[in-house]
């Protein structure tokens, strides 16, 4: 039987399938993403289980806790352990006790699926929360978003392996690639990415985001929680992600397919190309 092609990956688990290729099958042995729970408590208080991608861990409980106006910023949150079990992962967060006693009046009930970060929420107010407006941000030419497109793929080891997960990753306004993460689940991609910045004193209101999914509401929330002012996305958003990312003066790119792209909106913050 034939092995993978490649070692191990972080977040994945090899698999005996059936191959079939012109007209001939043959067993072979292939590279499958691990998706599991992954349960978060701030101060030993349960919040949230999702289902993730059994890697950067840390990056995502951080990035969760900003992301969901848990913590303000990342000192509040003191340490963050990861226990393993049969039944999954928790992640305890050690937060500030005033923030504790913030969440204790918002609390919700999150069962999170994977293909979903607002499943759970228990009332409207909570799934259509205010988007924070952004900051002024760096004009950022089109091209530049062409090139972070280009230049993610060969940083996302474990889509390469198994083809099934989503990639975020921060840009500078030329089009380097900074810092990507990836994850079974497009939002907790996010998460792990904007969790990553804040640990490594990356500023996400000065570089853009680009995500390999669509841009659906909870990725403009969460973008738009750390002053994220340029989302560009490689497939096109919904138009509650739309008018969200409007309402936040947030630019919003999607459709990315080489140099062809759909502004939906925040055209300002597009600089021309140099020689256009």
């Amino acid at each position: 039987m034939d092995m993978p092609p490649r070692d191990k990956p972080r977040g994945a688990a090899c698999a005996e399938v059936l191959r079939l290729h012109g007209g001939q099958a043959r067993p072979q042995r292939d590279w499958l993403c691990e998706e599991v729970p992954v349960a978060l408590e701030f101060n030993g208080i349960s919040h949230a289980v999702m289902l993730a991608t059994p890697a950067d861990l840390e990056d995502f409980a951080l990035g969760f806790a900003l992301t969901e106006g848990i913590v303000e910023h990342a000192g509040e949150v003191f340490e963050i352990s990861v226990e393993e079990s049969a039944s999954g992962i928790s992640l305890h967060v050690d937060i500030a006790s005033r923030r504790l006693q913030a969440l204790k009046l918002r609390r919700r009930s999150l069962a999170g699926r994977t293909g979903c970060g607002l499943c759970g929420t228990d009332s409207l107010d909570q799934a259509l929360r205010p988007v924070p407006p952004v900051g002024t941000g760096p004009l950022v030419e089109p091209g530049a978003l062409e090139r972070a497109v280009e230049s993610l793929r060969p940083l996302q080891p474990l889509f390469e392996a198994t083809g099934s997960v989503h990639a975020a990753a921060l840009c500078s306004a030329d089009g380097r690639v900074l810092l990507a993460r990836e994850d079974v689940g497009r939002h907790n991609a996010l998460d792990k990415l904007l969790g990553a910045a804040a640990r490594g004193g990356l500023d996400a209101r000065e570089g853009v985001v680009v995500i390999s999914s669509r841009a659906s509401i909870e990725m403009v929330q969460k973008a738009a929680s750390q002053g994220c002012t340029v989302l560009a996305a490689v497939s096109a958003p919904t138009a509650l992600a739309v008018r969200a990312a409007d309402q936040a003066g947030m630019t919003l790119v999607g459709r990315i397919r080489g140099s062809d792209m759909v502004v939906y909106c925040g055209a300002r913050r597009l600089a021309p190309t140099p020689g256009s």
